[in-house]
């Protein structure tokens, strides 16, 4: 226990709140767009219990991943010298994909629906009467799947440390990340609201994710297309396409701002010149 006292500690257990918080990002958003399916007054108490109801779980999870590590990535299903598809199908790459899968899944049905205003309207309207716990449920379980990669990456960072010290140092970690994501969620889920134009790119980033955890399900199960590897995407590439997304968003607001400008003096001095004659 005097291990978790010492300044390298000290310093680990920094890099894990840090790791937690960067991974947590994507948790983050969809937690925030999720949360708006339940009614307006509840939509704060659904983020707060959902991320509580996942802390409680990323525990138990953590106690699971240390126990049970070699079962989580043992192969239950394989298929080779197939030069179509290859793969090595386990527990840890089957909750990846099926997560990847479901986000997809959600971004593509909300953007389709934000294209079609009165079937968005419709569909915002009937989200007020959704089940609360529903949604609650949803959040615990995608927090879950984000929750793999944070606790494996972090019992990289402290496999130098001795079992009781490393498992502490996590839960501290996970509790204090989901503090920070109950804090965050409000603030992220307000801005949402308060510019709904934005609802767009987080749609798209959340797409974006779905597409990360796809390509990460299909690396860690090993599959092969083709003859062909599926890579991961790296968190510096995702990031990057988050960046540029954003940079997109705010020079084609600046753009279609000027153009209303432009549009609105136009017609301004047609008014002048029909009022002259």
């Amino acid at each position: 226990m005097e291990q978790l006292f010492t300044l390298d500690s000290l310093f680990t257990l920094l890099m894990l709140v840090l790791l937690q918080a960067v991974l947590g990002f994507d948790n983050l958003l969809y937690i925030s767009l999720e949360s708006k399916k339940a009614p307006a007054d509840k939509q704060s108490f659904v983020r707060k219990m959902g991320v509580g109801l996942a802390i409680i779980l990323r525990i138990v999870l953590l106690f699971a991943l240390m126990s049970l590590i070699q079962y989580f990535q043992k192969p239950f299903a394989s298929l080779h010298g197939n030069n179509i598809m290859e793969f090595e199908f386990n527990v840890h790459s089957i909750i990846v994909l099926a997560g990847g899968v479901f986000i997809i899944y959600t971004a593509v049905k909300e953007i389709w629906h934000m294209m079609l205003i009165k079937e968005h309207a419709a569909n915002e309207e009937k989200a007020s009467k959704g089940s609360t716990n529903m949604i609650i449920f949803w959040i615990v379980i995608m927090n879950l799947v984000f929750s793999f990669d944070s606790i494996l990456s972090a019992m990289a960072l402290t496999s130098g440390m001795e079992y009781a010290g490393q498992l502490t140092l996590m839960t501290i970690a996970i509790v204090i990340g989901g503090i920070l994501m109950i804090v965050l969620a409000d603030k992220v889920s307000n801005f949402l609201q308060k510019n709904r134009l934005y609802e767009v790119l987080g749609l798209f980033i959340l797409l974006i994710v779905g597409i990360m955890l796809l390509s990460e399900g299909g690396h860690l199960a090993h599959i092969h297309l083709f003859g062909n590897p599926i890579t991961p995407m790296s968190k510096t590439t995702f990031y990057f396409v988050i960046v540029v997304l954003v940079l997109i968003d705010i020079v084609q607001s600046k753009y279609q701002k000027n153009l209303l400008a432009e549009k609105a003096k136009q017609e301004e001095l047609i008014e002048n010149k029909k009022a002259d004659l």
